[in-house]
């Protein structure tokens, strides 16, 4: 039976040592340390370039390497790079297989980093494999490691997981006080890039909690964050959160500002998506406020964004919103008129 064959070991318990020493073949023939480099090196950069076939391959012939020169430290590393490769192709359990036997042989050592990145890995796997009490657990023995090992960075990374893994179990405040420690980390050590995560992570926390004006906040700051970034397409999809954010707290001008900033943008990308979303949002908001003439211009556009994506359900639903707005007119000869485009 191969690796990839073996059964996982699931429900593992994080309290206790995990795993024993895989045997080492020094004698066998094949065996080559310095091939096993090379093989590393190449799983490494196909994994980067999204070749994950070729890294699933390179990565699984530099374990037998390893293996075979009795050298578990490189072992371990090569395992957690095929951990990788399977979280990539979504085979949660074969990352978990993958991920315990870098465990196995790196839990004996004393703590290093990649103990922690495999503890992490394993803590994401059961996330989606929808156990979020063993991805708490695990995330939780991933972040004391890097505590120990006074690792910021691995810190940052384990608070991050360990939120989205309290959220995965409805614990969403705890869920909010993770990344709040992740953020700190982040800012201190200036990584915009994961900066840009949490405090994506924060706003939809925040909203799940029903907690809008704070979901705002984050949304604002992540939306800044894209502006210096030049991130366009990100802004897009924050100027949407923050929009429905405003809307659901009845501050239908900032919704509408949020609305006008996003179908601008879409806009200048050419992505008539966005477009059509935003026009329907915008439509929405002058609704509620009243406007219902501005709203119709807003629904006159959808519908014509509508029909360039060939997009019927869309269309129906901007015919909808049009008649709507007209009843509340007092226009019945357009209800008719739109009601014929049906």
């Amino acid at each position: 039976m191969t690796k990839s064959e073996q059964p996982i070991k699931k429900y593992l318990n994080p309290n206790q040592t995990i795993g024993v020493e895989s045997e080492t073949h020094p004698d066998l023939p094949f065996a080559n340390e310095e091939q096993a480099e090379d093989l590393l090196e190449q799983g490494m950069q196909a994994l980067q370039q999204g070749e994950l076939e070729i890294a699933l391959y390179a990565l699984q012939e530099s374990v037998q390497h390893y293996r075979g020169v009795g050298n578990p430290e490189q072992e371990a590393k090569a395992l957690y790079y095929i951990g990788l490769v399977e979280y990539g192709r979504g085979n949660y359990e074969l990352t978990l297989s993958w991920a315990e036997s870098c465990c196995d042989l790196l839990t004996p050592r004393p703590r290093c980093r990649l103990l922690g990145q495999a503890l992490s890995l394993m803590g994401n796997a059961y996330r989606h494999c929808h156990h979020p009490d063993e991805a708490i657990a695990f995330q939780t023995q991933s972040l004391k490691v890097f505590q120990e090992l006074e690792d910021l960075s691995g810190q940052m990374a384990a608070y991050n997981n360990l939120g989205l893994a309290y959220k995965a179990q409805g614990q969403m405040q705890k869920a909010i006080e993770c990344q709040q420690e992740a953020l700190e980390i982040a800012q201190k050590l200036e990584d915009r890039n994961i900066i840009a995560q949490i405090l994506r992570n924060l706003g939809n926390a925040c909203y799940s909690l029903g907690n809008y004006r704070g979901a705002i906040r984050y949304y604002e700051e992540r939306f800044q964050l894209a502006q210096e970034m030049k991130d366009e397409r990100t802004a897009v999809q924050i100027l949407r959160n923050l929009a429905n954010a405003s809307y659901t707290i009845g501050d239908y001008q900032r919704a509408i500002a949020y609305s006008e900033q996003r179908l601008h943008i879409a806009r200048h990308l050419g992505d008539h998506r966005s477009q059509e979303q935003a026009l329907g949002s915008l439509g929405v908001a002058y609704d509620a406020q009243g406007d219902y003439q501005k709203a119709i211009r807003c629904y006159e556009h959808r519908l014509k964004v509508a029909r360039i994506l060939k997009d019927h359900r869309v269309e129906r639903q901007a015919l909808g919103s049009l008649r709507t707005a007209c009843y509340a007119l007092g226009d019945y000869a357009r209800i008719m008129e739109y009601q014929s485009e049906v």
